[in-house]
């Protein structure tokens, strides 16, 4: 009898399931030759390598040490009257009153790099837009910030590699810290969390341009709209940023769709197949929808940031331009006001009696010091105009 045709090398398709991950993602491994009978032993190709994550647990680690820098430049005992857990010494939190997050005051955080849109536009100090991602205004924020990222950075790691996922987190933080400046003029800005709505929003558009790849396509797109929904809501609170959660969210969703676009199983089946079984039409790479998301996400991104940084160091004012705007970020309630205004406060002193009127609220109180410094009675300041 004849031989006949030998079967062609398949490339096995299965459901990769992550410990505690929240979808299943469909992939394709590689058949490798085996000395005998019996089924072949299968590789991920590298178009679904699974990386080892180690670049957003370095980027935790260096949240924390910036963190712990600038506690030590702080240094509460020598700058303010008072002191929260004055046993750590020079790193004691500011009291509760001016920085309930247990933290920093916001002077050191300015001096550290906070994103200070005067600063930016008049001093030519543009990098602070970088800056101001890796700082944060106290152990709750860090703590809040530093959980997501391992969640949700480590996930998109595994997935993507360090070189898309570090772009990704880098763009969105500074596209983040754009949108805030183009709102917020008169407070400074600091976190991580422009970055991190960047990761949570590339996680949507990864799943749409890659729509096919996945299982429970609808259970995955209802659980991430809720989780978005939900982070967005606890912007409205007062003194948090919303606009750098939605424009790290805007600028993740679009970057999603450029870095991470996945190539079409078919295209992957016929690369990895002999060349004697080879498709007579050959399967394109990526889909014409694919495609289209990329070209149109690509060109409103290059867009965006060029508009933002020209508005920007025109001293351009987002809030003249769009009067209700202010309300994405915080929304006034009869239980807490939305007003932002710096604090300020005028100062009096005699013998051994300092006065200060707050500039806000009119407030005033003496107090029984006297050779007090200019941090000192900053801090002083804050705590009686909150």
């Amino acid at each position: 009898m004849g031989g006949g045709v030998p079967a062609e090398p398949e490339i096995q398709i299965q459901v990769h399931s992550k410990k505690g991950g929240n979808s299943n993602s469909i992939y394709p491994v590689e058949p490798t030759k085996t000395g005998g009978p019996g089924p072949g032993v299968y590789r991920e190709i590298k178009h679904f390598k699974k990386w080892f994550p180690w670049l957003i647990p370095t980027f935790v680690i260096v949240n924390v040490v910036t963190f712990l820098v600038t506690m030590f430049v702080n240094n509460c005992p020598q700058n303010s009257v008072s002191c929260f857990a004055g046993f750590l010494g020079r790193f004691s939190f500011q009291p509760f009153s001016e920085n309930p997050l247990l933290g920093p005051s916001s002077n050191t955080l300015e001096k550290m790099g906070a994103l200070d849109v005067d600063k930016v536009v008049h001093e030519h100090q543009g990098w602070r837009l970088f800056t101001c991602m890796w700082l944060h205004g106290g152990v709750f924020h860090l703590l809040a910030n530093m959980l997501s990222l391992l969640v949700i950075g480590i996930r998109l790691e595994r997935e993507f590699g360090f070189v898309r996922i570090g772009l990704l987190y880098i763009i969105a933080g500074l596209g983040g810290s754009l949108f805030s400046a183009l709102f917020i003029k008169s407070n400074i800005s600091v976190g991580a969390s422009g970055a991190l709505f960047g990761l949570l929003g590339s996680m949507l558009s990864e799943l749409i341009i890659n729509w096919t790849i996945y299982a429970n396509k609808l259970a995955v797109l209802l659980t991430l709209m809720v989780i978005i929904v939900i982070n967005l809501a606890v912007g409205i609170l007062p003194h948090v940023d919303n606009f750098a959660h939605i424009g790290g969210f805007m600028s993740g969703f679009l970057l999603g769709f450029v870095f991470l676009i996945r190539p079409q199983f078919g295209w992957v089946s016929q690369r990895y197949a002999s060349s004697a079984y080879s498709s007579t039409s050959a399967k394109p790479k990526f889909k014409v929808y694919q495609m289209v998301l990329w070209v149109i996400s690509l060109i409103l991104l290059i867009i965006g940031f060029t508009a933002g940084l020209v508005m920007l160091f025109r001293g351009i004012d987002l809030n003249d331009h769009c009067p209700w705007c202010h309300y994405m970020s915080c929304l006034p309630t009869s239980r807490w006001s939305c007003n932002t205004e710096p604090v300020s406060c005028m100062s009096e002193q005699t013998s051994n009696q300092l006065t200060l009127t707050c500039s806000n609220s009119n407030k005033t109180r003496s107090y029984s010091l006297s050779n007090l410094n200019t941090s000192q009675i900053q801090g002083l300041c804050s705590q009686l105009c909150r």
